[in-house]
């Protein structure tokens, strides 16, 4: 009988989709939390955990009993990942975990200087029996980041200039970390996650129109007014450097390649962005 996954970042927009899929499947979880009221957002009858990285190796081994998989993310605010995440791995390794499923990001093996490719690299280091999923941008962003100038002003600000991106529905990762989880011929393999739709900001402006029945565009600021909106709103320098390189990224088109790798994990094809705006039209109005 096999154990239980465990999962980190439970409660968030990948995490709380890993923990639904999974039980879809049948499959037991143990949640991952901060604390005992954030357990409240689960679904009922999972279990969960008060987890905390940085934690001791005995709290660490503590928290993993009883799972033999491991949902492994890296929280935003966690850069030093040499101190906070890879003693989750090294426990996974004393525990016996069979699989870890670690959130990468697409094109990590070109970016170095990501903390996700030393994680990535550090698995593959210990021989731990990984498997890397390496998304696209979530559709998410436009119904979290964005959305207040969606609802309020009735526009996307973000420097992408005319490059096409080819979004994915994080719900759809956790449906392909599920299938990971729950079949085999994936250990030590790496997956780049894409929607199969490759499109700009100004259609995807029109498709919330459609769907919205009111005006929303694309306002394409440049990068200089961009951060200074940022900055103006409050955000911290780092969080502003981070956009920065992130935008460059995508206005490069390194984004824009569609695929097919979730329908193919999965059996079923990825969310479209006007299904995405259907499901979230609650959000912007």
């Amino acid at each position: 009988m096999s154990g239980s996954v465990f999962v980190t970042g439970s409660t968030g927009i990948v995490g709380s989709a890993v923990v639904e899929n999974l039980r879809a499947r049948g499959q037991s979880v143990i949640a991952a939390v901060r604390m005992d009221t954030d357990a409240a957002s689960l679904p009922p009858g999972v279990e969960h955990r008060v987890f905390e990285f940085g934690a001791t190796d005995a709290e660490l081994d503590a928290a993993l009993a009883g799972a033999d998989r491991l949902f492994l993310m890296r929280p935003p605010a966690i850069e030093d990942v040499a101190t906070y995440l890879f003693p989750l791995i090294d426990s996974a390794q004393r525990s016996g975990i069979r699989q870890i499923v670690f959130l990468s990001l697409q094109g990590v093996q070109g970016n170095r200087k990501t903390p996700h490719y030393a994680v990535e690299q550090y698995l593959k280091k210990t021989d731990a029996p990984y498997t890397s999923l390496r998304p696209n941008f979530f559709m998410q962003n436009l119904s979290s980041t964005y959305a207040a100038d969606i609802r309020e002003r009735g526009e996307i600000y973000l420097p992408a200039g005319r490059a096409l991106t080819a979004l994915i529905d994080a719900r759809d990762i956790g449906r392909v970390a599920a299938a990971v989880f729950s079949g085999d011929g994936h250990l030590r393999k790496a997956y780049t996650l894409s929607g199969e739709q490759s499109m700009g900001y100004r259609r995807v402006a029109r498709i919330m129109t459609e769907v919205l029945g009111r005006p929303i565009r694309y306002a394409r600021p440049s990068e200089k007014e961009y951060l200074a909106k940022l900055a103006g709103d409050g955000a911290p320098a780092d969080y502003v450097a981070v956009q920065k390189m992130i935008y460059r990224v995508v206005r490069w088109n390194v984004s824009a390649l569609p695929n097919r790798a979730v329908r193919k994990l999965t059996g079923q094809p990825a969310t479209t962005m006007r299904q995405f705006v259907e499901d979230y039209r609650d959000v912007w109005s």
